[in-house]
């Protein structure tokens, strides 16, 4: 038995001798400057790696014989055969600057400079190569490097804890670092699926580095994150390019018996969205060789200070190249805070006929390995084709190994109290001012869970409105980890009017949880509140608190118009794992009828008098005490959901299809003295439109009505959501110049929309000072119609992006029912603003 596992294992040994062999190696100029993410690849093949920042490499291979090839930008490339029969084998390499050969590109006077006709030649090309390849399937290693260069010890008054960062004290190190290896398979136009074999990141947990496909041979090229260049950028070689760039030719050399032209690309303007930099196009058949192409603010890149974008393309076959490594390089400096990134993809083992299945991709454009990350370290040392910098071998090792000491020392006491501690005390100004949160740690399954006590700041709850007078509140809420993927929310809530000397509170109690329905996983949410409440007679609350205490105290209007009302409410929804949503609830409320009992103002003229609680457009609509029971459906759905597939587990990922809503509600009388007898339906459809150059549509359109109408009480009209603010946040859903309720009705049929384009500098990054500024132009109208008496129509035309985050439009309001009026509303929009902005 001995003498077989010996021989077995000297067997295993002796096959290993033969695969793991490690050649590396560091690739230098001529001036022993080391040349970051070179190309190292097999003579004829696409295998290979790419230098890493110190001129770096290594290649795992078998033994045998090999010519391999090293080249960069601006290098002449080099061959150095080899012998590889020993487990570690040095092989280095020391370019040389091309030597170009410039003696031919004389432009003379009035001419055009050579490389026109070079571009020109490509521009014929570039659909060819773009269509070249029906299918292939390569794979893809990609590391992802985002480190800090410096940080401020405080933001807008806040402390920076540099420790949670993992910087040192002067705010440098490495913030993010994540390595992965996919298998990636394309079709033509635009299937795209990544399957991901192994991923990690540093110190653990989810974080996956994509391989960025950037093609220059698409007209327009999309940036790594949209909000870095809306409108995408314009190719070098693209359709359009000669109306947006200069060329020059630098120079030509000769790279296996084939002739390079360097090109030397500048935007004819500026503040359009346009690379500069060089690209190399080969002579005769007119591809694309390399690329070192850079993106500045001043030629719309956002959030930005640069993106540097380097690639090498090398033949897969004699007639069709591909990229083999490419570079993304990132800088950042703003606030105080400096970033700087690197992403580095490197491809190999292209298969241009692959003859994938007809339903390989189905709808599923990324695919995690059910042990993506699982992987060893000897795993990611035999398969990484770019070597770890110093740097980075260090900060895989500390932050993994704290990771490790802390799920190991996850139920100890001295870990619990450590992360207790961290917190510190409650302080006078959080209760008073910004909020209260504290987190109560416990031990479960070997981690470390927690409870969360959050407590809105008390001077933040203060309200005023001329019903309530100075309102007091307490909004507390207590969320509880009830298990995994679970928590149990609970929110109980306090109010007292000053004035009436009212007292309202009630509860809301929200559970969520993961579940299983059809063999499918998605969220469950159960909702259960009940108690006394202050409720606006529009549901969907067109006028916030704020903004209603701003014109009540200091301009003597008072726009919020609110009743009280005993209630018990239930809703269930579940949120599927292709996004679909379906919600059923029922509401049951018991409504008082208030009046204003203060006139109290800080500015303006006690002749002018403040508008009654009812809503005084309806005054002939009588409110009194009385009690409803509804009940409610409703589902959103958007088809040709695309998906993250997980281990257990499907994630929407996004669709080029609208979204669309059908809801039902109905009022149903002599339940618990329900008066209303109702039916009330919509159906929405609403969408974003990206047309890149030429910027974004949106759009949300609604029809409705009731069914039956026989019992109808003000908070059950169909309200559209008008606005008499300067301050508006519902760009989608509201108009703008219209009154709250003067258009509200119970009718059988009613029609809104809401359109507005974006046109993220089309036009004013052509007229100057505003080119500069980055402040954008946005058009639209809203409108809607119930019949010839009630219809309303708005046009606008507006500024976004103002200093990144802010939006003013100009309105113009036609209406059935009041004068024409002009107005100006001020919100957010821009690159900071959209994310801001509520969906509705």
């Amino acid at each position: 038995m001995m003498k077989h596992l010996l021989l077995l294992l000297s067997m295993i040994a002796g096959y290993h001798a033969v695969l793991a062999n490690t050649l590396k190696g560091v690739v230098t100029d001529e001036r022993n400057q080391p040349l970051p993410y070179a190309t190292v690849l097999i003579k004829g093949t696409t295998t290979g790696t790419t230098t890493n920042a110190s001129g770096q490499y290594q290649l795992e291979l078998n033994t045998g014989e090999y010519t391999i090839v090293c080249q960069y930008i601006g290098f002449r490339k080099s061959e150095q055969k080899v012998a590889v029969t020993s487990p570690v084998q040095t092989l280095d390499f020391k370019l040389q600057p091309v030597s170009m050969q410039i003696q031919e590109v004389v432009v003379k006077a009035g001419g055009e400079d050579p490389a026109y006709a070079i571009i020109r030649e490509a521009i014929k090309k570039r659909r060819f190569y773009q269509q070249q390849v029906y299918e292939l399937t390569c794979n893809a290693y990609s590391k992802g490097t985002i480190s800090s260069t410096n940080a401020p010890d405080k933001f807008f008054g806040q402390k920076i804890d540099k420790s949670e960062m993992g910087v040192d004290s002067l705010g440098r190190g490495v913030i993010f670092l994540t390595e992965t290896f996919s298998k990636v398979a394309f079709r033509k136009p635009d299937l795209m699926k990544l399957e991901v074999i192994s991923s990690r990141k540093s110190g653990g947990g989810f974080g996956i580095s994509f391989p960025a496909f950037i093609s220059f041979y698409d007209n327009n090229v999309q940036a790594i994150i949209s909000q870095m260049g809306p409108r995408g950028f314009i190719s070098p070689i693209a359709e359009n390019a000669l109306h947006y760039y200069k060329y020059h030719l630098e120079g030509t050399f000769s790279e296996d018996g084939k002739l390079i032209y360097k090109i030397t690309v500048t935007p004819k303007r500026k503040y359009e969205p346009l690379f500069s930099g060089s690209i190399f196009i080969t002579d005769t058949d007119w591809r694309i060789h390399s690329t070192d192409l850079l993106l500045t603010p001043e030629y719309q890149l956002e959030i930005l200070d640069t993106l540097n974008i380097r690639q090498t393309h090398v033949p897969v076959t004699p007639e069709v190249w591909r990229i083999k490594d490419q570079v993304v390089h990132i800088a950042f400096k703003k606030f105080g805070f400096g970033v700087d990134g690197n992403f580095v993809s490197v491809y190999s083992d292209y298969n241009l006929k692959p003859q994938l299945s007809e339903k390989y991709f189905e709808k599923v454009i990324l695919k995690l390995d059910s042990a993506y990350d699982k992987k060893t370290q000897l795993y990611w040392d035999s398969i990484r084709p770019v070597p770890l910098e110093t740097y980075e071998q260090k900060d895989f090792h500390t932050r993994d190994s704290t990771a490790k000491a802390n799920r190991d020392s996850a139920s100890s006491r001295y870990r619990l109290d450590s992360l207790r501690k961290k917190q510190g005390p409650v302080k006078l100004m959080n209760i008073l001012w910004s909020d209260v949160t504290r987190k109560y740690y416990f031990s479960r399954d070997s981690s470390i869970q927690n409870h969360t006590l959050r407590l809105k700041g008390l001077a933040k709850s203060l309200k005023y409105n001329t019903v309530e007078g100075l309102v007091l509140a307490i909004e507390p809420s207590v969320t509880f980890n009830t298990g995994e993927e679970s928590r149990l929310r609970l929110s109980p809530y306090f109010r007292y009017g000053l004035s009436n000397t009212h007292f309202n509170s009630y509860l809301d109690a929200v559970l969520t949880k993961e579940s299983r329905l059809f063999n499918r996983i998605g969220n469950d949410l159960f909702m259960l509140s009940g108690g006394k409440r202050v409720s606006q007679f529009n549901h969907e609350e067109p006028i916030d608190n704020l903004t209603n205490e701003f014109y009540t105290l200091l301009l003597r209007e008072n726009y919020l118009k609110i009743y009280e009302n005993w209630f018990v409410k239930g809703v269930y929804s579940r949120t599927f794992q292709n996004k679909n949503q379906v919600s059923l609830s029922a509401v049951y409320e018991n409504r008082n009828p208030v009046e204003n009992t203060t006139d109290f103002s800080f500015f303006g003229s006690k002749q002018k008098q403040f508008t009654p609680n009812h809503p005084y457009e309806l005054a002939n609509v009588p409110f009194e005490k009385h009690s409803a029971f509804a009940i409610g459906a409703s589902f959103s759905f958007q088809p040709g959901q695309r998906f993250v597939e997980l281990p257990d587990r499907r994630v929407p990922y996004g669709s080029k299809y609208p979204q669309f809503e059908v809801a039902y509600t109905k009022g149903i009388p002599g339940v618990g003295n329900s008066v209303v007898d109702y039916d009330k339906w919509r159906l929405g459809i609403q969408d974003n439109m990206n047309f890149k150059l030429f910027g974004e549509f949106r759009y949300h359109v609604n029809v409705g009505g009731f069914l039956n109408s026989r019992v109808v009480e003000i908070p059950d009209y169909q309200h559209f959501n008008g606005n008499q603010t300067f301050y508006t946040l519902r760009y989608l859903n509201s108009f703008q110049l219209a009154p709250y309720y003067l258009y509200s009705t119970t009718a059988a049929f009613y029609t809104t929309a809401n359109v507005e384009h974006h046109f993220n500098g089309f036009l004013t990054n052509k007229i100057p000072l505003f080119n500069r500024l980055k402040w954008n132009l946005v058009a639209g109208a809203n409108a809607f119609y119930v019949n010839g008496d009630n219809n309303y129509l708005e046009i606008f035309a507006g500024l976004e992006n103002i200093f990144k985050i802010a939006r003013i439009d100009v309105i113009a309001g036609y209406q059935s029912k009041d004068n024409t009026r002009i107005g100006v509303r001020v919100g957010f929009g821009g690159i900071f603003g959209d994310m801001i902005k509520p969906g509705k």
